[in-house]
């Protein structure tokens, strides 16, 4: 994997998020390299290749768009930069089923000499998380790293460390993720629970054994279809009707409308 492809537009195209997104980028890949280069361990912010890269191409030949039968970052990268140019009202429902098909990412720890997976969706393949210490732990954990570089001290932590933090930030981080979902499909089981028997058009964006999910168009709303799932699957456009809803456990259902 390349160093990095994220074509960047003239500054004066950017929006001022976009700006400050890619000189994000561009300081957790500095601090990952410079910690490399002074011997320091790190722990890199890791998204492997999508496990269901072949969803993510048929998806893009829906949109006219031909990606490689082999995971490409850089080719994915500028499939949904294409999709957020021609139609940027309905980017958002493209960008969160591939978002889905990648996968969750990881902290892992990379020692000098050692070769780490890279974050395949920002295509990039030295990633750390440095820019948010007063609110990420792995962050405050890379500036201990580089303070320490920076002024010749010995090495904070040994990589042994290292791999126990990294594998707690991962684990709390998907735990952290669950309440806050739980809190977001209460607030709209909430929402919904007046309109019990309305149809509404959206996305499928999980289908497994353990269910298939839908995410509305016009609310900000994912439920689960409980009826009619059957050859559904990720990306699939559907009309629902709206069976039931819990507030204290969040649940939200759907069946689909033939």
């Amino acid at each position: 994997m390349p160093q990095t492809v994220i074509p960047l537009k003239p500054s004066e195209l950017m929006t001022p998020p976009e700006r400050a997104e890619m000189l994000e980028i561009a300081v957790n890949g500095v601090v990952a390299r410079f910690l490399n280069a002074k011997g320091f361990p790190s722990i890199r912010r890791i998204v492997s290749e999508p496990k269901r890269w072949d969803r993510i191409v048929e998806l893009a030949n829906e949109h006219d768009h031909h990606l490689p039968s082999e995971p490409d970052a850089k080719a994915l990268n500028e499939f949904l930069t294409a999709q957020k140019n021609l139609d940027p009202v309905r980017f958002p429902d493209i960008s969160i089923i591939v978002f889905k098909l990648l996968g969750s990412g990881e902290y892992a720890v990379e020692v000098p000499g050692q070769s780490s997976a890279g974050h395949f969706g920002l295509a990039v393949k030295d990633y750390t998380h440095s820019t948010a210490p007063n609110r990420r732990y792995p962050d405050l954990l890379t500036q201990r790293l580089l303070h320490a570089a920076l002024d010749g001290k010995a090495i904070p932590y040994s990589a042994d460390e290292l791999e126990v933090l990294a594998r707690h930030c991962s684990k709390t981080e998907g735990l952290v993720n669950k309440v806050e979902r739980q809190v977001l499909k209460s607030a709209a089981a909430m929402l919904l629970q007046s309109r019990i028997g309305e149809q509404f058009k959206g996305i499928v964006t999980s289908a497994s054994p353990k269910g298939t999910w839908v995410r509305l168009f016009k609310l900000p709303v994912e439920g689960r279809v409980v009826s009619g799932f059957e050859g559904l699957d990720v990306g699939s456009r559907i009309r629902v009707q709206l069976t039931h809803t819990d507030l204290q456990r969040g649940f939200i259902d759907f069946r689909r409308v033939p």
